[in-house]
């Protein structure tokens, strides 16, 4: 499992919506390490919770079979090979002055990963959602509301689980209020801890960051309005420009997209700064993990729960497709980042063994060749 966990953040590509289909193919379909039952109890708890979708459930993961430290090997490895990455490009950054050839990487590949998520989400709306009328009602609703509101709205979640737990199972105890008591059991520990620490701007740093694992929901581009308004416009610790291109970093390294926090916190406060960032980021969504996990293991079978999961599960995949939307948007921009995406599409259709990696590696290569024809033009 560790070893899988590093491969995965070395060379997952395509942020939270591919890496937790990435997670089921392999994990569930090829191995059979992780049962689907296991899995959807797993992305419930990773939705349901705050913080990085695919962090979450990579720990969740680490935990079904070996428990506290299996998910705290599973969330290390998953989360080391991208922090290094980071930490690699923020030291390249700050000597060399700037990354402007990424924005022609970016230009590629960011097209190439909407073609990526697109396959992922498809796989996951036909696995989990299947031909129910009820869950195809909510996927749908969740979808429209990310795609219109570009976020994701907790309640709705915890609605939609409430929901199918009343129609298929009317309930007979109330499993959700035991977990949420739990699970916010951590938060004024996390806050002692915090206030306990030393060193001016890294006091700032754990302190922000924290706030920002503990309280965001979705997956990990739900972060980066909050990292904004929090990194540019509150403390001014970065320019926008800097700040663009924290985020490019994020989506074109593998792993989890909240790594940029540690690109960040190298920017701010060099090695420290990063790991202070990283960990204050992490922390809480382990926390939130694997504090409420027993009781997803104890009561994920009692039929009431089954369906509230399957409810959360339902509107959680309706998000992720929503989201797809929202990225492209912003990432196919034109007549090339179209074609790119499509192709990407139409190659991991016709090859199912194509590794996405390659695919990505193909696209900074196009984005490269393309972007200043495009951009001079």
């Amino acid at each position: 499992m560790v070893l899988y966990m590093l491969r995965l953040g070395a060379l997952g590509f395509g942020g939270p919506v591919a890496l937790v289909g990435y997670m089921h193919r392999d994990l569930v379909e090829r191995r059979g390490w992780i049962t689907e039952a296991d899995y959807k109890e797993g992305l419930a708890l990773a939705q349901l919770a705050p913080g990085p979708l695919a962090a979450q459930l990579g720990i969740y993961m680490g935990y079904v079979h070996y428990r506290i430290l299996g998910a705290t090997l599973a969330g290390l490895a998953f989360v080391i090979p991208s922090f290094l990455m980071v930490i690699a490009l923020g030291w390249a950054y700050v000597r060399f002055g700037g990354l402007a050839w990424m924005q022609a990487v970016f230009y590629g590949v960011g097209a190439a990963v909407i073609g990526i998520i697109v396959m992922s989400a498809r796989k996951l709306t036909m696995k989990s959602i299947g031909k129910d009328k009820l869950l195809w009602a909510i996927y749908l609703l969740l979808a429209a509301v990310t795609v219109i509101t570009e976020s994701e709205v907790a309640w709705l979640f915890i609605a939609a689980g409430v929901l199918v737990w009343l129609v298929r199972a009317p309930p007979r105890f109330l499993s959700g209020g035991k977990l949420h008591s739990v699970a916010l059991l951590h938060l004024p520990v996390l806050s002692g801890v915090a206030s306990t620490a030393e060193g001016g701007v890294l006091v700032q740093l754990a302190l922000f960051f924290a706030k920002a694992g503990a309280f965001v929901f979705g997956s990990g581009l739900a972060i980066v309005p909050f990292l904004f308004g929090g990194v540019v416009t509150q403390f001014h610790w970065l320019t926008e420009k800097q700040f663009v291109d924290a985020v490019a970093v994020a989506m074109i390294t593998p792993g989890p997209v909240v790594i940029t926090v540690g690109f960040i916190g190298y920017l701010i406060a060099g090695l420290p700064g990063a790991i202070v960032a990283a960990l204050a980021t992490f922390i809480p969504c382990y926390l939130f993990t694997i504090i409420p996990a027993p009781y997803f293991k104890k009561y994920g079978k009692v039929p009431g729960v089954l369906a509230f999961v399957d409810g959360i599960t339902a509107a959680a995949i309706g998000a992720i497709a929503g989201s797809v939307i929202v990225i492209a948007r912003r990432s196919v921009v034109d007549v090339p980042t179209a074609l790119i995406a499509l192709v990407t599409i139409g190659l991991l259709w016709r090859f199912k063994q194509l590794q996405e990696p390659v695919v990505v590696l193909g696209a900074a290569l196009i984005g490269l060749a393309i972007y200043p024809l495009v951009h001079f033009r």
